[in-house]
């Protein structure tokens, strides 16, 4: 049996294929393609060739799908269904549109980018925006994303990076509790949070404030920003996170600074394999991406 590329059947072999068993026979298959009878035989008979595998049964001069023939036409047939609405699309936005897969860190995703995400959508109808959040690292060799939101380096080989934010740590708490912590040495006598996608926030910051090698325990452990976020909020302990999720609460006065912020080594980028590029919605979103940290 060959395999490879060898052995994938032509698109008009697949169509008469098809054709052939929806309409339950060669002759309706022939005048819906506007082919011949021989031609449509010919191109079924050529992709069971191709494959090594018999889609079809000859019984009493009749065409039945066999078992393999019947497997094969259910992914066939969502495969010409994908090309179709493809096509419908490139003609309705002349290659302006389709949809965008991007991952983002959860509360990056729910702070930053989704409220500015109503004005991209607005100016670009026709492409969808598949929003998925990630915390792992991830391949793009091996999983289907358009680009990501990546905290790190740019350094990130076979892909174009972009950057949309520097980061600033700060350690925030309520009125209440802050109030207890007058120096930046008081925080190890409070309940303390920790965020264990960041397990190294707290040392930074410890030795940004002139505390470096000190002892500290933290009482409350979260797995992202936006749960640790509500932790601080309901007064449960004092978290150090970055200045631009807690924009609002610090405006507020819902949540207190203890002492200044500190930038973290790394920061947000906007990555997206180089060979992706040219994909006009990727493009126009990364473009956009680029106005919004200039705002």
């Amino acid at each position: 049996m060959r395999s490879g590329r060898r052995a994938r059947p032509s698109l008009l072999g697949l169509q008469a294929f098809e054709a052939t068993a929806r309409l339950g026979g060669v002759s309706r298959a022939a005048a819906e393609l506007n082919l011949t009878q021989s031609a449509v035989s010919r191109q079924v008979l050529a992709v069971e060739e191709r494959l090594g595998v018999q889609l079809f049964r000859r019984v009493k001069k009749r065409l039945v799908l066999s078992e393999a023939g019947a497997a094969y036409l259910h992914d066939v047939r969502d495969g010409l269904s994908t090309l179709s609405h493809a096509t419908d699309a490139l003609l309705a936005t002349q290659g302006r549109g389709g949809t965008l897969k991007i991952a983002t860190l959860p509360t990056f995703g729910a702070k930053w980018l989704v409220p500015r995400l109503g004005q991209f959508l607005e100016s670009s109808p026709h492409i969808t925006i598949d929003l998925i959040t990630r915390l792992a690292p991830f391949d793009f060799a091996i999983e289907q994303l358009d680009g990501a939101i990546h905290f790190g380096g740019p350094d990130w080989p076979g892909t174009t990076a972009r950057l949309l934010q520097q980061e600033h740590m700060t350690a925030v708490a309520t009125p209440r509790l802050a109030a207890n912590c007058r120096t930046a040495a008081d925080v190890l006598n409070v309940p303390l949070l920790q965020i264990t996608s960041r397990a190294f926030s707290w040392r930074e910051w410890l030795d940004a404030n002139g505390l470096a090698g000190a002892a500290y325990s933290p009482s409350l452990q979260v797995e992202t920003f936006a749960m640790g976020i509500e932790a601080v909020l309901a007064g449960l302990c004092v978290g150090i996170v970055p200045t631009l999720f807690i924009e609002s609460e610090l405006a507020a006065g819902t949540l207190v600074s203890i002492g200044p912020p500190v930038q973290s080594r790394s920061a947000y980028y906007f990555v997206y394999p180089q060979h992706k590029e040219e994909y006009y919605p990727l493009r126009k979103f990364a473009d956009w991406l680029a106005l919004q940290v200039l705002m």
